[in-house]
């Protein structure tokens, strides 16, 4: 819940807002719900050979499964986040996971792919906001020094939720059958929903009366305030295309292992789940190594990530190039592995850089227009992207062009950090007037 502001302990960006024990506390709760968001989110994937099977479905329908999630995501996620940061973060995220479980549960109903395909925009509906409302609370509560790498290991969380989800959904399937899968993933998020409510929130910042009074109110304002900023729209293209990357390979790469490998569903699912819980551990390292750089220069941050995706491209378009090469299963896979732990660099920075650069009274709805754009333009594309080119091409020559966004990814970092210094500073100048105003 809002507390009143002399309830709050005076912190700056340089301190916890509650203590440490609150901060932790609230950043294990929202890191075990960004687990299970993924969970609900991904389990679909390991069950492509089962659903395509039963219902005679193309690699274009499969993918769209995953993106309509996205969609639905990227369409809800402003709106809502807007919501939480004049509402409140604690209760908005309750709600939501609410939702989402209760439409994970109800695709075990299903009987058709119309109705899939509906109960599976509904856990979009559930989904719209979560990451970004999560950033903006994490980001609130801890010191600003941690925050790259607090944030590449909430957003890493994503990647334990998709190893879980994979890895039960190939396994529940071969067991019980492949709709049982829903049901089973679906219950531990109304748990976590109602624990949730433990969470202590911090209270909203206000806007000043300017802001409030201009045309449109605080809605108009935060349009206003976000889109002013050339690094926000630059870092949101970049994070969305490196997305296409990482969606694609989650979403595709059990079935690729399945048809080109000889895998069981059930066991290519494990190896996929394998690469995404790499791609985790990669995305951690990468967020406390982007701490470091930018801690001595803040301007470096974008370059270094744009390094990153250009290695992504580079690893993965070879190793997907050498399907029916020289190359053995095994060395593919590992390849592989490597690109999974690179491809996912730039999940925690890219939030990082957007809050930096955003009021702090619109932290959630900054983070919302970053989460609009990667599952728009990313998570909901990447998929379906890929799955058209199957159909066209083949699964393993998808996979060999999807990596060229990473290079796309690398050229619009390089353009952001034109800006980034010149960002930074108004959003600093802007705290410094707002502190002094309050104190």
């Amino acid at each position: 819940m809002n507390l009143p502001h002399s309830e709050e302990r005076a912190s700056s960006d340089n301190d916890y807002r509650f203590g440490r024990g609150h901060a932790w506390f609230a950043f294990a709760m929202t890191i075990a719900l960004m687990v299970v968001d993924y969970l609900d989110r991904q389990v679909i994937v390991s069950l492509f050979p089962h659903i395509k099977a039963a219902w005679g479905l193309s690699d274009k329908q499969l993918g769209a499964l995953v993106s309509i999630v996205s969609v639905t995501v990227a369409f809800g996620a402003l709106p809502i986040a807007l919501l939480a940061d004049r509402w409140s973060r604690v209760r908005s995220i309750a709600a939501m996971a609410t939702v989402w479980s209760l439409a994970t549960i109800s695709c075990l109903f299903t009987r058709n792919y119309g109705q899939l395909i509906a109960a599976r925009a509904m856990v979009g509906v559930g989904e719209a906001g979560y990451g970004s409302v999560g950033a903006a609370l994490i980001a609130s509560l801890f010191p600003a020094r941690l925050r790259a790498g607090l944030l590449a290991a909430f957003f890493a969380a994503a990647s334990v939720g998709s190893v879980l989800g994979v890895m039960l959904g190939g396994l529940i399937a071969a067991r019980w059958g492949w709709q049982a899968a829903f049901g089973v993933v679906g219950l531990p998020g109304l748990l976590l929903a109602l624990l949730y409510l433990k969470v202590r929130d911090y209270h909203t910042v206000a806007l000043t009366p300017a802001q409030q009074d201009k045309p449109g109110g605080a809605a108009a304002f935060a349009v206003k305030s976000l889109f002013r900023s050339r690094t926000m729209l630059w870092v949101c293209l970049g994070g969305a295309s490196q997305l296409i990357v990482v969606s694609a390979i989650w979403a595709w790469l059990p079935s690729f292992l399945n048809r080109f490998h000889g895998m069981t569903p059930d066991v290519a699912g494990v190896r996929a789940a394998l690469v995404v819980l790499i791609g985790a551990a990669g995305g951690l390292v990468w967020g406390m190594l982007v701490d470091r750089v930018g801690a001595r220069h803040s301007g470096r941050r974008l370059h270094l990530l744009a390094g990153l995706c250009v290695l992504t491209a580079l690893v993965l378009s070879v190793t997907f190039a050498a399907t029916h090469g020289e190359l053995g299963s095994g060395a593919q896979f590992m390849l592989i592995a490597l690109g999974g732990f690179l491809m996912t660099c730039t999940v925690g920075p890219v939030s990082a850089i957007v809050i930096d650069v955003t009021h702090a009274g619109l932290r959630a709805t900054g983070a919302a227009v970053l989460s609009l754009f990667q599952n728009l333009f990313g998570l909901a594309a990447g998929p379906v992207i890929a799955g058209a080119l199957s159909d066209a091409f083949g699964l393993d020559r998808a996979l060999t062009v999807i990596p060229a966004f990473a290079v796309l990814a690398a050229v619009l970092f390089i353009v952001a950090s034109r800006n980034y210094q010149a960002d930074l500073r108004r959003a600093d100048s802007i705290a410094e007037v707002e502190g002094a105003c309050l104190a």
